[in-house]
């Protein structure tokens, strides 16, 4: 049975590509382009993983990390934070709140990505 991905990014384009690439793959994908989507997606629909951009509009990466460890249901949902936001300190916060792993975009392909999503799903 596929895997159920969220994409949650805001660039167009980055998150079509991502999708694509995804669904090529083999994953169930679904997307969001902003925070506050993102989030009512998760609460409504079944994933086994949520690919994660921290600089979101609405509301931000940090603030659904933060709701979704808050909440039993989603306090374990694999988290893969995929963002351009390379700050030691934005690093600590994410792997403070518990997420999965943490890739700065400009630093992988989405060949690693995917690499990255079936060692997190297996």
């Amino acid at each position: 049975m596929a895997h159920r991905i969220l994409v949650i990014e805001d660039d167009d384009f980055l998150r079509s590509l991502t999708i694509q690439k995804l669904q090529t793959d083999g994953f169930i994908i679904d997307g969001a382009a902003d925070g506050k989507t993102g989030l009512d997606k998760i609460k409504t629909n079944r994933f086994d993983l949520i690919i994660l951009d921290l600089m979101l509009p609405i509301m931000s990466g940090f603030e659904i990390l933060k709701t979704l460890r808050d909440t039993p249901d989603f306090k374990n949902l694999p988290i893969i934070v995929f963002s351009n936001m390379g700050e030691e300190k934005d690093i600590k916060m994410c792997l403070d709140l518990g997420i999965t792993d943490y890739m700065i975009k400009s630093n992988f392909t989405l060949d690693e990505l995917v690499e990255k999503i079936n060692m997190v799903l297996k």
